[in-house]
C-alpha cells in the first residue's frame, strides 16, 4: 500500500508541473496579444500643410501619433530626404504632393514612396541647397502630434541688406550702409589723384545690379581752408512692424471664420505703404507673408534693422463677444497692469507653442540675456509711444481702457527699442470683425497709426544710433 501511494507522487508532481506550464503558456498570450497589434499599428496622418515664404519653406504633418523621423541631403542635384517610421503611404500623405506652390522659392517637386515595411520616405527636389531643421511638436491647442520639416537657405537672408535692396536710395538721408562706402570713397587713395573712374562690373545674363547707392564726386581742393559745416544729411527713420502670428498660428478666429494673422497683415501692410511714403522714414515687416515667426527673432529682425520703434499688431478676443474696443500695451517688470493683460501677455506668449519653435536649436542662453535686458527708459519710452497711438486710435474707434496697460509680453522686450502691441479690436466682437474685415476701416486704422507715431516724433526726436555717431 506505501509502495503504491509513493510511486504515485512523481506521476501527480508531473501532473501538476504540466497544468503550470500551460497555465502560465496562456496568461502569456493573454498579455501579449494586446501589445502586438499596437506596436503594429501604422500612425494616421490628419493633416499636411505647405507654408512657403522667401525666409524659409515649413511643411508640417499632423498625425495622431508621434513619429520618429531621419533625414539627410544630396547634392547634384540637391535633394532632401525624410524616412518617416511607423508610416504606410496613402492618399493623405499624396496630397501633400499636390501642395507644393510652384512659387516655392526651395521646393522644386517632392516624391512619396513606400522605402521598406512600416518606412515611408519623402524625396524633396530643391531649388537651392538648404540647411533643414527636422523636429516633433506635442498636442497643444486645436493640434495633435505634428512633425516639422523647416527649409532655411544655408545663407540666411539678412533683414537690413534685404531693406536697403527693396528702398531707393535718397542721398538726403542717412542711410548706414550709403555712409560707410561714403567714407571708404573718401578714405581710399583712388580719390586724392585725379584717376579715371573704374568700369563698372560685368553682370552676368538675367543678374540683378546691385542696389544704387549713392557716393559723392571727389571735389577738388579749395584754393584756401574752409570751415567745416555739419552734414546736412537727415538721418532714416525706421519702425519695425510686427503683424501678429502667422502660418501653423492663425491667432483668434471671428465667428465668421476671420483669422487674426490674415487682418493684421493686411493692417501692417498698409501702414507700410503710408511710412514709405513719408520723408526720411522706412518701415520693415517682420513677416511679409503667411509664415511662422518665433516671437525672439522677431525682436531680433527689428534690431537687426536697428528700428527706432517696434510695433506688434493684433486682433484681441476674449471669452464673451461682447467685449468691444480698442488696447495698446507696453512691457512691464512689475507684472500686469489688471488681469486681462496677464491673460492677454500669456495667450499672446504661447503663440511659440503653437505655431512651433526648434527648441533643439534654440539659443536659451541668448534669448534670456535678450529678455533680462530690457530696461526703464525703454519701457517709459513704450509709454510715451502707447499714449500717442491712443490719442489717435480713439478718433475712429472706441477705447477698451483708456491708459496703456502693461504686462510681460515677450515681443516687447527689445532692451533698446521703444515697443508697443495694438489690439486693434477684438475679433471676437461680431460688429468689430466685420469692421477689421473691411479695407476702409483698415486704411483707418493704419492711418491712425501713422499718425500715433508721428505725434511720438514730434515730442521726441528720434537720437542718432550710437552706431551712426562713431
Amino acid at each position: 500500500m506505501v509502495e503504491r501511494d509513493c510511486s504515485s507522487v512523481p506521476e501527480a508532481l508531473s501532473n501538476t508541473g504540466a497544468r503550470r506550464r500551460r497555465l502560465i503558456a496562456a496568461a502569456t498570450t493573454l498579455l501579449a496579444l494586446p501589445v502586438i497589434p499596437s506596436l503594429a499599428r501604422a500612425a494616421t496622418i490628419l493633416a499636411v500643410r505647405t507654408w512657403p515664404a522667401d525666409e524659409y519653406t515649413r511643411v508640417t504633418l499632423e498625425l495622431d501619433r508621434e513619429l520618429k523621423a531621419e533625414h539627410f541631403t544630396l547634392d547634384n542635384p540637391h535633394r532632401l530626404v525624410v524616412d518617416l517610421e511607423g508610416l504606410q503611404a496613402d492618399a493623405a500623405l499624396n496630397q501633400l504632393i499636390s501642395k507644393v506652390r510652384p512659387d516655392d522659392p526651395y521646393i522644386r517637386s517632392l516624391r512619396v514612396a513606400q522605402n521598406r515595411p512600416n518606412v515611408v520616405r519623402l524625396v524633396f527636389d530643391l531649388k537651392q541647397p538648404i540647411a533643414p531643421q527636422v523636429f516633433t511638436l506635442k498636442p497643444v491647442a486645436d493640434y495633435q502630434y505634428r512633425l516639422v520639416l523647416d527649409l532655411y537657405p544655408k545663407i540666411a537672408q539678412d533683414p537690413l541688406m534685404a531693406m536697403l535692396n527693396k528702398q531707393s536710395t535718397n542721398p538726403d538721408v542717412d542711410d548706414p550702409l550709403a555712409r560707410i562706402l561714403e567714407d571708404i570713397s573718401r578714405n581710399s587713395p583712388a580719390t586724392t589723384t585725379a584717376s579715371p573712374a573704374p568700369a563698372p562690373a560685368p553682370q552676368a545674363p538675367g543678374q540683378q545690379p546691385p542696389a544704387r547707392i549713392a557716393l559723392p564726386q571727389p571735389a577738388p581742393a579749395p584754393a584756401t581752408p574752409m570751415p567745416s559745416t555739419p552734414s546736412r544729411r537727415k538721418r532714416m527713420v525706421t519702425i519695425a512692424l510686427d503683424p501678429g502670428h502667422g502660418g501653423e498660428d492663425p491667432g483668434a478666429i471671428g465667428k465668421s471664420g476671420l483669422r487674426e494673422k490674415d487682418v493684421v497683415l493686411r493692417i501692417a501692410r498698409q501702414l507700410k505703404t503710408l511710412i514709405d511714403n513719408q520723408p526720411n522714414m522706412r518701415a520693415y515687416l517682420t513677416r511679409d507673408d503667411d509664415f511662422f515667426v518665433p516671437l525672439h527673432v522677431r525682436v531680433q529682425k527689428a534690431r537687426r534693422v536697428r528700428a527706432d520703434l517696434f510695433i506688434s499688431i493684433h486682433a484681441d478676443a476674449w471669452v464673451k463677444p461682447t467685449a468691444n474696443g480698442s488696447s495698446v500695451f507696453a512691457l512691464s517688470e512689475r507684472g500686469a497692469s489688471s488681469t486681462q493683460a496677464r491673460w492677454l501677455a500669456d495667450k499672446e506668449n504661447a503663440a511659440d507653442l503653437i505655431g512651433g519653435v526648434n527648441l533643439g536649436s534654440h539659443d536659451k542662453h541668448v534669448a534670456k540675456v535678450l529678455l533680462d535686458l530690457s530696461t526703464t527708459a525703454q519701457i517709459n519710452d513704450s509709454l510715451r509711444l502707447g499714449s500717442a497711438f491712443l490719442d489717435e486710435i480713439k478718433k475712429i474707434n472706441r477705447l477698451h481702457k483708456p491708459r496703456v496697460e502693461q504686462a510681460g509680453f515677450a515681443v516687447l522686450k527689445a532692451p533698446d527699442i521703444p515697443s508697443i502691441l495694438v489690439e486693434t479690436a477684438f475679433i471676437s466682437n461680431p460688429r468689430e470683425e466685420e469692421l477689421l474685415r473691411s479695407p476702409s476701416h483698415q486704411q483707418k486704422l493704419a492711418q491712425a497709426m501713422l499718425a500715433g507715431i508721428q505725434q511720438y516724433f514730434v515730442a521726441n526726436p528720434p537720437l542718432a544710433h550710437i552706431a551712426d555717431a562713431s
